[in-house]
């Protein structure tokens, strides 16, 4: 089986054009039409030979569409993506002021096994290789361009998907590295995020290796008993030690690390559970995302009501941590947060 060119950042493309003597303008070229045009045709602006070898040696088909849910309430789209292995993976489009973000899938399921999360069901399967992040994105852009002409707007790129993209090092670094070239889809830094459940082998390697992009942190409880619960990882690599990493990733002015928090009724809601998080974080470049728990089939859990949420924002203001409730966009579809899964 022929390599994806999908899997290739520019650096990895130059090499491949030196040694093989081509103008080294060809790696500009293939990496502006592939990425920036977004084209999936053959590039009309290279040498024959170039092209004939590229054509030769490596892969360009991306991951197929297998079934596009589009929410009525609020316009959200869902893909299901079938691999070349017949393993499938979600994506998610969600609409904000004429423009879009993507929710990225890095695994296919997920080893993580959190309890609020419909991805855990799942299991992990395996990892996804590069050219299948970057054919989520693609894939996704083509049929806004060819669905909903004039929106091709994907402006943030978030990897909250399926998966836990820190498990998955290599190919969510390289991906991140493709969108961040100035020669492929030129996003900056700033809005790309990358949330982990706490994985520290993959913190470790962060500040050395990751481009400074935006960390989020599935927090959820401040409270060990509960989030052992929530997020099982926890007992290996406990919130305390988490934090210590995460309190070392260089930021740049005016960078926050975001706190997730999964919002649970009667279980992690109450005024002392928004205190404890408070103490926990005060003082620290933090903002903090409070999401109102997404049912899904089978789900053991509930959401609270409004009055309860506000209520816990309420508290957390009191400590001048900057507090957003990220409202639900999707989940008509199963497309909020912790609701895809693409079990066959």
């Amino acid at each position: 089986m022929k390599p994806s060119f999908y899997d290739l950042n520019y650096p990895d493309l130059e090499t491949i054009i030196n040694t093989n003597h081509f103008n080294s303008s060809v790696a500009r070229i293939l990496f502006n039409w592939h990425y920036k045009k977004k084209q999936n045709t053959a590039c009309p602006d290279i040498s024959k030979s170039a092209l004939a070898f590229f054509q030769q040696n490596f892969d360009f088909s991306l991951p197929e569409i297998d079934t596009v849910y589009e929410s009525e309430k609020d316009r959200t789209v869902k893909f299901l993506f079938k691999l070349q292995d017949n393993h499938k993976v979600e994506t998610v489009l969600i609409p904000f002021n004429n423009k879009y973000s993507i929710c990225l899938s890095s695994q296919v399921g997920c080893a993580m096994n959190c309890s609020f999360c419909f991805t855990g069901e799942q299991g992990l399967k395996r990892n996804l290789t590069t050219s299948e992040i970057m054919g989520q994105f693609l894939q996704a852009w083509r049929w806004l361009a060819s669905n909903r002409a004039g929106e091709e707007r994907i402006l943030n790129i978030v990897f909250m998907g399926q998966g836990e993209p820190l498990h998955n090092f290599d190919a969510v670094k390289k991906a991140c590295e493709i969108f961040l070239s100035q020669y492929g889809t030129s996003i900056g830094v700033q809005k790309i995020t990358i949330s982990t459940a706490g994985y520290i082998p993959g913190l470790k390697r962060w500040s050395e290796e990751i481009p400074r992009v935006n960390l989020a942190l599935s927090l959820h409880s401040p409270f060990a008993e509960k989030r052992n619960q929530l997020i099982p990882i926890n007992k290996k690599y406990p919130l305390e030690d988490v934090l210590t990493y995460i309190d070392q990733v260089p930021l740049n002015k005016k960078q926050f690390i975001t706190y997730e928090y999964i919002l649970i009724k009667d279980f992690n809601d109450s005024a002392n559970d928004a205190e404890k998080l408070g103490n926990l974080l005060a003082g620290k470049s933090a903002y903090i995302n409070i999401i109102p728990f997404n049912p899904y089939p089978g789900s053991r859990y509930q959401r609270p009501d409004l009055d309860t949420v506000e209520n816990f924002k309420a508290v957390l203001d009191t400590f001048k941590i900057p507090t957003l409730i990220r409202g639900v966009k999707g989940d008509d579809v199963l497309a909020a947060c912790g609701q895809l899964n693409s079990k066959n």
